[in-house]
């Protein structure tokens, strides 16, 4: 019986979740009450016919685990639909300088996780694609020519409010107009050597992980920090 309430509160949680999605139905206290009463009269049927103290107990353990595992659902839920992917490189500068280590940890240490990565050498046709929207632009040919100039590590990141904090953590094109703490503040000098590009919103974001990999790259998994830097008190 223990095994069949636990699988009404499951079932109970995740309509709740699949309602959410669709009636932005995110307040944790409803959440919860609206599942327990979705499997309450499940629970209430079992007990019933049970008719023992054994199954009564057995009852209330069931009710008392109801609500945390809709909200387990539910928080699990929410995250994934609040985490942002972003596309982050750094140049063949930053490479060449060893800065590799030091770029990931910024972001590791924020609470971001990777979830891609790898090393290539763009060609100069893959460069002008992924600096397309500057082609018009006079310095379009040696920026294609300085990204296809070495190697490159090309990462995805995922995380809650990514994209914006990534072009904050990163900071202006010109190294000497990027605040101190920050990436081309603390690493770089001169705007040609700026040795890191970031996404700069949601749709480049997703134009250029779609440029640099193939979607089975893309890795799916739960750190165990994810409670730590997400978890509700």
């Amino acid at each position: 019986m223990s095994s069949q309430i636990f699988r009404s509160a499951s079932r109970a949680a995740r309509s709740i979740v699949n309602a959410s999605k669709s009636a932005r139905f995110f307040s944790e206290g409803r959440a919860v009450a609206a599942a327990a009463a979705v499997s309450g009269r499940s629970i209430a049927s079992n007990f019933g016919r049970a008719g023992s103290d054994n199954a009564f107990k057995t009852w209330i353990s069931g009710a008392l685990a109801l609500p945390a595992a809709a909200y387990m659902f539910l928080d699990q839920e929410v995250h994934a639909a609040e985490f942002e992917h972003t596309f982050i490189a750094i140049k063949p500068d930053g490479v060449q300088r060893g800065l590799i280590a030091e770029i990931i940890s910024r972001f590791e240490r924020k609470g971001f996780k990777l979830v891609a990565i790898k090393v290539v050498i763009p060609s100069k046709e893959f460069a002008q694609k992924h600096y397309h929207d500057l082609k018009e632009r006079p310095f379009f040919n040696g920026l294609c020519d300085f990204l296809s100039s070495g190697p490159v590590v090309a990462m995805v990141w995922e995380g809650e409010g990514l994209i914006k904090y990534g072009r904050k953590l990163i900071s202006a094109t010109d190294p000497q107009k990027s605040e101190p703490g920050t990436i081309r503040g603390d690493l770089a000098v001169v705007v040609g050597r700026n040795i890191i590009h970031g996404s700069d919103g949601p749709e480049t974001a997703k134009d250029e992980i779609n440029l640099w990999f193939k979607p089975e790259e893309l890795v799916s998994y739960t750190s165990n920090a994810e409670k730590w830097v997400y978890g509700v008190n």
